[in-house]
C-alpha cells in the first residue's frame, strides 16, 4: 500500500513534537527530578534518531524506541511515585523494566510490542491512580493521555482522525509528557 501523501510530515511533525516536548521537560525537571529528566531524555533520543536519516538503521530506532519504553517510562513513573512516598511501587515499576529491557533481545517481534504496550499502561494506571489520591490533575491527565496512546496502539486501523495511527500516538504521547513534568512540578511545590 502506497504512503498517503503528506503523510512524512505527519510523521516527522509529531516525532518532533514529541522530541520537543520531551527536551523540554528534560530541563525544566532536570533539578526537580533527575530520573524523570533521564525518562525524559530517553524519549528524546528516541525521536531523534527516528528524525535523523542515516543516524542508524530502522532496526536502532526500533531499539530506541523499545528503550524509551521499558526504562524512559519507568523512569518517569518512578520519580512520580518516589516524590509521592510510594517508594516499593517505584522500585517495583523500575526493576521490572530493567528486566524487560533486558529480556527484550529473547522476545520475538511480538512479545516486545505486547510487553511495550503492557509497560505503558502499567505506568499510565499507577500514575493516574497516585494523581487521583493527590488531586494532581497534571498528573491525572498525563495518566490518561498515556493510557490514550497505550489503547490507540492496539486498534486495528491504521488511521485515527485523518492521522496515521502511530502519529497520534506519538501526540498523545507529547501531550503526556507536558501534563507529566507539570504534575512533577506541582508536587514538588506541594512538599517544599
Amino acid at each position: 500500500m502506497a504512503p498517503k501523501p503528506g503523510g512524512e510530515w505527519s510523521t516527522a511533525l509529531s516525532h518532533l513534537a514529541l522530541g520537543v516536548v520531551s527536551l523540554h521537560s528534560a530541563v525544566s525537571t532536570a533539578q526537580v527530578s533527575r530520573g524523570a529528566a533521564a525518562g525524559f531524555l530517553l524519549q528524546v533520543l528516541a525521536a531523534t534518531t527516528m528524525l535523523a536519516p542515516g543516524l542508524g538503521t530502522h532496526e536502532d530506532c526500533l531499539a530506541g524506541a523499545w528503550v524509551a519504553t521499558v526504562i524512559g517510562l519507568p523512569l518517569l513513573a518512578f520519580d512520580f511515585h518516589w516524590v509521592n512516598g510510594d517508594r516499593s511501587s517505584a522500585n517495583l515499576l523500575l526493576g521490572g523494566g530493567m528486566v524487560l529491557a533486558v529480556a527484550g533481545d529473547h522476545l520475538g517481534p511480538e512479545g516486545r510490542s505486547v510487553a511495550g504496550q503492557a509497560m505503558l499502561l502499567v505506568v499510565a494506571v499507577t500514575i493516574l491512580i497516585v494523581a487521583v489520591f493527590t488531586a494532581n490533575t497534571y498528573g491525572m491527565w498525563g495518566g490518561v493521555m498515556l493510557a490514550v496512546a497505550g489503547l490507540l496502539s492496539r486498534l486495528e486501523e491504521d488511521r485515527l482522525l485523518l492521522l496515521p495511527k502511530e502519529d497520534v500516538c506519538r501526540w498523545a504521547l507529547a501531550a503526556g509528557s507536558w501534563a507529566y513534568c507539570r504534575a512533577l512540578h506541582t508536587q514538588c511545590l506541594q512538599w517544599e
